[in-house]
């Protein structure tokens, strides 16, 4: 791709953009570039309407609106430089419009954030020790909170490296799950073995301590509210934000967005058959390359 090359060069002597700059908008482009692949689609003919769809699809896995204006910074320098050196004839971007910014955008965590609010929990005390291996889960599959609270343990796969996720109109979903989360996993089954599980309930994940029942919605909002104040985050964080993280890190580590719409399980992004149909083995293989719990550092 001789256009692609010739644009990292193009920005690199002759832009000035800090090294910082410089690497986030290679990694648009190269993300812009994939997904027209996946649509296939050649860059050099795209229209208006190919950007409103792209901005669509990011919007659709949980990427903030400003994020999402950072990412399209990239994709209007590139389109800008195919302009320029005359790969086409009429910028395509040049009536793109960034998404607006809402009074309340969804929150989103650092790495560094995630880590704080685990260990404001005390794993001395079994639901501290279920409380942790909960968010892993939540924050390293990108669940919602109905599926974290309704998680089988027959649903788990964990030699294999996946877990099956019950969504919205009761879709089942296939997700990686990263060591990290298998690992607190396997030590929170360690702390089940001592709680009387109700019967009704012993297929079940993550119970109460107390009562041996699965957890409801509102105890895992309540808790996560408690570690995030110990955490002294100000940042107003929900269950959701960790399912928003988990997707805005994917994507910013470089992974394709096709696999976080698979592992997201959004209805409403039009998905086509051989979406659908994406091999197990690479949706596992997107997570372990790019999702920072797994990055060797």
């Amino acid at each position: 791709m001789d256009y692609l090359d010739r644009y990292k060069r193009y920005i690199l002597l002759e832009q000035g953009l800090s090294e910082n700059t410089r690497m986030a908008y290679e990694r648009d482009v190269e993300r812009f570039l994939a997904w027209l692949k996946d649509e296939n689609l050649d860059p050099l003919y795209v229209v208006l309407e190919t950007f409103h769809r792209y901005t669509k699809a990011l919007s659709d896995v949980g990427i903030a609106p400003r994020s999402i204006a950072r990412m399209l910074s990239g994709v209007r320098s590139f389109y800008r430089f195919l302009q320029l050196d005359g790969f086409i004839e009429q910028d395509p971007t040049e009536l793109l419009e960034s998404p607006r910014l809402p009074k309340h955008l969804p929150e989103v965590l650092t790495i560094e954030e995630v880590d704080r609010i685990l260990g404001a929990i005390n794993l001395e005390l079994p639901e501290g020790q279920r409380d942790h291996c909960m968010i892993e889960v939540l924050y390293s599959c990108g669940l919602r909170v109905s599926e974290i609270c309704s998680l089988k343990l027959s649903d788990l796969f964990l030699d294999e490296g996946f877990i099956r996720v019950i969504g919205k109109g009761d879709k089942q979903r296939i997700v990686p799950i990263s060591p990290r989360a298998i690992k607190e996993l396997r030590m929170w089954f360690d702390a089940r073995r001592d709680i009387n599980v109700k019967p009704e309930d012993e297929d079940v994940v993550f119970v109460s301590a107390r009562r041996g029942r699965h957890l409801s919605r509102i105890t895992v909002f309540h808790n996560i509210k408690q570690y995030v104040e110990a955490a002294e985050i100000t940042k107003d964080v929900s269950p959701h934000t960790f399912r928003h993280t988990f997707a805005t890190h994917l994507l910013e580590g470089g992974a394709s967005l096709r696999a976080i719409q698979e592992m997201l399980g959004h209805e409403n992004i039009g998905t086509t058959e051989i979406y659908t149909h994406l091999d197990r083995r690479f949706l596992r293989e997107q997570v372990l390359e790019y999702f920072p719990r797994n990055i060797q550092k």
